[in-house]
């Protein structure tokens, strides 16, 4: 089965420091979800973008992300022009240039 990913971009307010401070307290609680491999947290301050490029094991963890966390997140005033993308991900093609697809990563 291949693993699913999530692309997850956003505009926000603020500074990259209260961004970081704001999102740290997710970190955790997201490590822990059933079914994450890992996550890329992105930040473009120039931009005022964020966002993320997370993998999962199945379809069921990337659904429980994206109407767990992500649905709270629609709703957070401090974001806008949030973006998310499925993908399945081609895992031969992503071995051979080095992509972590079969790697699960631990706190």
């Amino acid at each position: 089965m291949a693993s699913k990913l999530l692309q997850v971009n956003y505009k926000f307010t603020g500074t990259r420091a209260e961004y970081a401070a704001a999102n740290l307290p997710w970190a955790q609680p997201l490590a822990d979800m059933a079914g994450l491999r890992w996550k890329i947290w992105l930040m473009n301050e120039a931009e005022g973008e964020a966002g993320g490029i997370v993998l999962f094991e199945d379809d069921a963890a990337r659904d429980a992300y994206v109407n767990g966390p992500l649905a709270a997140a629609k709703d957070d005033p401090t974001i806008s022009d949030l973006t998310i993308k499925r993908f399945d991900v081609l895992e031969e093609h992503t071995a051979i240039t080095r992509g972590p697809v079969g790697e699960r990563v631990s706190a």
